[in-house]
């Protein structure tokens, strides 16, 4: 009996991510993009241990369309890498695109080289999206998606004339029909098969790479991709590693493998990591391997009714495990114990603690609520002053227009009746 195929899915690299982190003496890069790196090597050396067939990369190798040569060098020697142990297949993502059409992607380079191993997969053309791969363990059929954008997706299709949602709807009219014909295509081999896309899919839940994404997103329904013609879907383009196949009995895993190093505080509590994958026609499984991403830790306090505010937060800072974290403290405070607190304090605290870096101590002071009516309420109207009132009670916008629709409607009776 043959032994399944040995699968790396990994996606979303983002190098060139500086932000929360200074520079490295040792190399010169940012501290968060040797992060980045990092986790490629972890990965690399985990592909590596447990004789990788095949390598899937789902797109976005960089966090700019024109990521400076440093950051490409540090990318290439870790593909060439992945490409000495097992073919590697590189779809483009929005983040490779090029700015204009006549440019080329960020990837493209190793096509034109002819790397070894190596097949940068950008195209939507029914011959070039579906190919054979070799592997040590045996062939695997491989459908590409890239990422859906007008100018490859409907090349010479006449779209004048057609508003942004007519054209988003005939885009993905086209997308399902490609995807569609992928499958036709891959379901007449006899060996395993897996579709890689970078796409937003119907049901997936976003992150903050809606903060950094770069075009406007076509969302596919989960039946064009979750076909039982495939063993295994390889997705990218959102960061949180999830399973869309989970409760669907008979459909092949569909997995989002997310992004391999956090970008900011909305990733805080997402595990990151790459799927490792048993890809067997008919039943395979997969595991998602967590990396050791740099932690992100948020610490809020309520300090309103604190005798000492400082003691306080340097004690509950002393009690996290900061270690190598990127840390943000937000601290509730009233102008009295805001005066008596020692940001200094605090912030030798976290140093101390082992924080890698310190994002920010933001101070959130309650206002009395008299001081929110403004410096001089007397020259305001009655209407404004029961507005600055109603904001003073912290009412929500909607209940806050009623209620003044109601008050000025008040305020006009009574001047009618003084008209009398």
């Amino acid at each position: 009996m043959s032994e399944p195929i040995r699968v790396l899915h990994f996606a979303d690299v983002h190098i060139g991510v500086e932000n929360y982190g200074g520079t490295d003496p040792e190399t010169g890069l940012s501290q968060r993009v040797r992060d980045f790196l990092r986790r490629m090597d972890e990965m690399i050396d985990y592909a590596r241990e447990h004789d990788v067939d095949l390598t899937i990369f789902a797109g976005d190798a960089f966090k700019t369309r024109t990521p400076n040569p440093t950051f490409q060098r540090e990318f290439a020697w870790r593909i060439l890498d992945l490409a000495a142990l097992a073919p590697v297949v590189m779809l483009v993502g929005n983040h490779d695109l090029p700015p204009t059409l006549m440019k080329a992607s960020s990837v493209e380079i190793y096509r034109v080289l002819s790397v070894p191993n190596v097949w940068v997969a950008d195209s939507f053309d029914d011959d070039e999206g579906l190919k054979v791969v070799t592997t040590k363990r045996g062939d695997v059929v491989v459908g590409t998606a890239p990422y859906p954008i007008r100018s490859r997706l409907l090349d010479g299709v006449q779209t004048g004339g057609l508003t942004i949602a007519q054209t988003d709807a005939y885009m993905l009219r086209e997308l399902i029909a490609y995807l569609e014909r992928l499958a036709d295509k891959a379901a007449t081999f006899d060996c395993p098969r897996i579709l890689t896309g970078h796409l937003a899919v119907d049901g997936a839940h976003e992150g903050s790479e809606r903060l950094i994404k770069f075009g406007r997103d076509v969302t596919v329904p989960y039946s064009a991709i979750g076909d039982p013609r495939w063993d295994y879907v390889a997705l990218g383009h959102i960061h949180q590693y999830q399973n869309l196949s989970a409760g669907r009995e008979g459909r092949p895993p569909v997995i989002y493998s997310g992004s391999l190093e956090r970008i900011d505080f909305g990733e805080e509590h997402e595990a990151k990591g790459f799927c490792w994958v048993e890809l067997e026609h008919g039943k395979t499984t997969y595991q998602f391997r967590r990396v050791k991403a740099r932690p992100f830790k948020t610490i809020r306090l309520d300090l309103r009714q604190s005798l000492d505010p400082t003691l306080e937060a340097v004690e509950a800072v002393e009690a996290e495990n900061l270690r190598e974290a990127v840390v943000r403290v937000i601290l509730a405070l009233t102008p009295e114990t805001d005066a008596k607190l020692k940001l200094s304090m605090v912030r030798d605290a976290l140093i101390r603690g082992g924080a890698s870096y310190i994002a920010g101590i933001r101070r959130e002071v309650e206002q009395p609520a008299r001081a929110r009516l403004g410096a001089n309420p007397e020259a305001l109207t009655d209407i404004e002053l029961v507005e600055r009132y109603f904001i003073s009670k912290d009412a929500d916008s909607v209940r806050r227009a009623a209620l003044l629709e109601a008050a000025e409607a008040l305020f006009q009776t009574d001047e009618a009746n003084d008209h009398l």
